[in-house]
């Protein structure tokens, strides 16, 4: 039973990656950024997309099972200098235009991905005004933390997840929570009660001759691809002799879960390797962890798959119960 998506705040396609790696068609995306449209038109060609939310209508959009939004995180993250605009921000607030089009479509499901600062933005006061504006349509809401770390990514990456679902409060949280309790993480477990050693402090590879890095990677930014400043200064890769360099491109691909090459654009010639170089770290920073998504997908499509069964079930049932007709003679 195939389920269907469409994607807003698109990026490069994290959540796009994984829904569809867990059996979810994408019908829909809209991003304005022209690197990542491009980005997506090479791995999504025959997707119909839009550039600007706030010029969306709901008509635009094909009927689908599920809408999924990355809605901006810089007026919210908590690596932002300064004081935090939260929703009252120019990029953070557009959340509000995505709220617009779903009061017209009102979508069976909603994916919403944001860094965890959004539960702290304004003392709470923006997550609480996130949680009402689902509420008021008659979502069932639920939400979690979850760190990329902990479905087989090296890279130490919170971020909350939100899945609402309309009329249907109690399976929300069955998308995101285990019925039983468990460590996502069994490495982290010693016996007598020690404390295992960070794995910021686990080096991997040739010790002699090198590359060498941490077993995991800190939290992906979005950089540039200058070599100075404290941009790239957590994550680096180094030599025995003393050598230090950045992560490639390529490399922070695959600590950000996506397959090599997925964001090396192949009709940019004209542009200097340093300026593609740069709008590729970009983009892979403010992306959605594929596989996070792809574990949140499956567990959403069981659930909507057991909704439409109940339906069908009790369709049946009612349509056996009625009494028949009997016409006049």
């Amino acid at each position: 039973m195939g389920f269907t998506v469409a994607s807003f705040f698109s990026g490069i396609g994290g959540l796009d990656l994984g829904l569809e790696r867990a059996g979810f068609g994408v019908t829909f995306q809209c991003e304005v950024k022209s690197f990542c449209l491009d980005i997506l038109e090479e791995h999504w060609p025959d997707t119909p997309r839009k550039t600007d939310i706030r010029k969306v209508d709901h008509a635009d959009i094909p009927v689908s099972d599920v809408w999924a939004a990355g809605f901006p995180c810089q007026d919210l993250s908590l690596a932002r200098m300064g004081t935090r605009s939260g929703l009252r921000g120019g990029q953070s607030g557009l959340f509000h235009d995505f709220m617009r089009v779903v009061r017209g479509g009102m979508p069976r499901a909603i994916i919403l991905e944001n860094v965890h600062g959004l539960l702290s933005s304004h003392r709470g006061r923006d997550f609480d005004i996130v949680l009402k504006a689902l509420d008021e349509l008659g979502y069932g809401v639920a939400w979690r933390v979850l760190n990329s770390k902990d479905f087989g990514v090296p890279q130490q990456r919170r971020r909350v997840y939100v899945v609402a679902l309309h009329r249907d409060p109690g399976r929300a949280a069955e998308v995101l929570f285990e019925p039983e309790c468990g460590d996502w993480d069994p490495s982290s477990r010693r016996p007598n009660g020690t404390k295992s050693p960070s794995l910021f402090q686990t080096i991997i590879g040739d010790t002699r001759k090198g590359p060498l890095v941490k077993s995991i990677g800190h939290c992906i930014y979005a950089e540039s691809a200058r070599h100075t400043g404290t941009d790239w200064s957590r994550n680096y890769v180094w030599y025995p002799d003393g050598r230090v360099r950045r992560f490639t491109p390529n490399e922070v691909e695959r600590v950000q879960g996506f397959p090599d090459d997925w964001t090396l654009p192949k009709h940019m010639d004209e542009l200097a390797a340093d300026k593609i170089d740069s709008l590729r770290y970009h983009a892979i920073g403010n992306a959605v962890t594929p596989q996070v998504a792809e574990w949140l997908g499956g567990r959403l499509a069981t659930v909507l798959t057991k909704g439409k069964l109940d339906t069908l079930r009790k369709t049946a049932i009612n349509e056996v119960s009625e009494p028949a007709t009997v016409g006049a003679g």
